[in-house]
């Protein structure tokens, strides 16, 4: 019987859907892995509590709740929106079922994301338009590489024949040639593998929020919100804390543009469960959200934003991001983007393999 309970345990946690019963006072009694990353917090800070402890006033309907319990009836709700207390806005469907336990009437929950199906969209198009731009922006750089090799070295060769007063030309020649191999070098972005080694992902985080802070041009608060129960994770730490700076310094220079009242950046890192990323499915996964309250991302630029070349600012590269995509990319892991005026949030998911699992391979 036990093992029989464990399996049902097992079976329940591995689930998308996220599983959250309540009883006849609607105090939570159960959630699933799935239900614990819906509320961004773990069983024992879910159970025992009210439902109206994690909502905004108003969106749950409480005497409909209730109304379902006395009279045994189940309902399904389509696109709604749930707001958290914490600020967070989900939109799901729902589905509420009565349940007869020993211990009484119970409601049962099935919250499935609609969220989660439009990013597994955006993120295989995202990827498909990334890999596709890496190979184009490859194919350009060797055709631009080979023959500016060729102009710089005949440059070379006919600077030793110039009088003084005419090496200024070849000297120009030069230094344009290099300018050009520089910006091919940043377009193909990094080549190099990581260096992984076993890091708290919150010193590389600290790392950049220290680079900002001397930063005097940037009069900008950065606010932590950080998880500490977030294990050491298999990176490289200067490339997290590179892809993140990136991210960052975006931020920054949109809220500085747009003139942002109380201008402020949140670096966030929370843990979420059950995530597919590249295809690949991950028990463990560390979330880094990086979020601004400026004027949002551009609608025009939403759907090509990763791509080399792409900005919104008026100083920038537009290679930032795509280098940072890159950089995560290495860690097999991704980046999602939403943004609306106020809001700007840039997530990072890394995998946590565990040191055991890691070791065996």
């Amino acid at each position: 019987m036990q093992s029989t309970e464990l399996e049902t345990q097992h079976l329940l946690n591995s689930l998308n859907t996220a599983l959250v019963m309540v009883d006849s006072q609607l105090t939570i009694v159960y959630a699933n892995h799935a239900g614990e990353a819906l509320f961004e917090t773990g069983t024992k800070r879910l159970c025992g509590h009210h439902l109206d402890v994690f909502f905004v006033p108003g969106t749950i309907a409480t005497s409909r709740l209730q109304a379902a319990i006395r009279r045994g009836e189940d309902f399904t709700e389509n696109e709604i929106r749930l707001s958290f207390r914490d600020g967070r806005n989900v939109m799901v469907d729902l589905t509420v079922t009565n349940v007869q336990t020993s211990n009484g009437a119970r409601l049962l929950f099935e919250v499935k994301k609609i969220d989660q199906q439009k990013r597994i969209s955006r993120e295989n198009l995202q990827n498909a338009q990334h890999y596709a731009a890496r190979e184009l922006i490859r194919g350009l750089a060797h055709e631009i590489k080979n023959p500016l090799g060729g102009i710089r070295g005949a440059a070379q060769l006919l600077e030793k024949e110039l009088s003084e007063e005419h090496k200024e030309f070849t000297h120009m020649i030069i230094e344009q040639s290099d300018r050009l191999r520089n910006l091919v070098d940043r377009l193909l972005g990094p080549n190099s593998l990581p260096n992984l080694k076993w890091c708290n992902v919150h010193e590389a985080l600290e790392q950049v929020r220290n680079l900002m802070r001397v930063d005097s041009d940037t009069p900008i608060t950065i606010i932590r919100d950080y998880d500490p129960s977030i294990p050491q994770l298999l990176i490289d730490p200067d490339m997290i804390q590179q892809a993140v700076l990136n991210i960052v310094k975006n931020g920054i220079q949109a809220l500085t543009e747009s003139k942002t009242p109380e201008p402020q950046i949140r670096l966030i890192t929370r843990v979420e469960r059950q995530m597919t990323i590249q295809t690949k499915r991950h028990p463990l996964v560390a979330k880094i959200a990086i979020v601004d309250n400026g004027p949002g991302i551009p609608s025009e630029i939403k759907d090509t934003l990763f791509y080399p070349m792409v900005s919104s600012k008026k100083s920038g590269s537009g290679l930032g991001l795509s280098i940072s995509q890159t950089l995560i990319n290495h860690h097999g892991g991704k980046i999602d983007v939403e943004s609306h005026p106020g809001h700007t949030e840039f997530v990072i998911y890394i995998p946590i393999e565990s040191k055991e699992s890691s070791n065996d391979e």
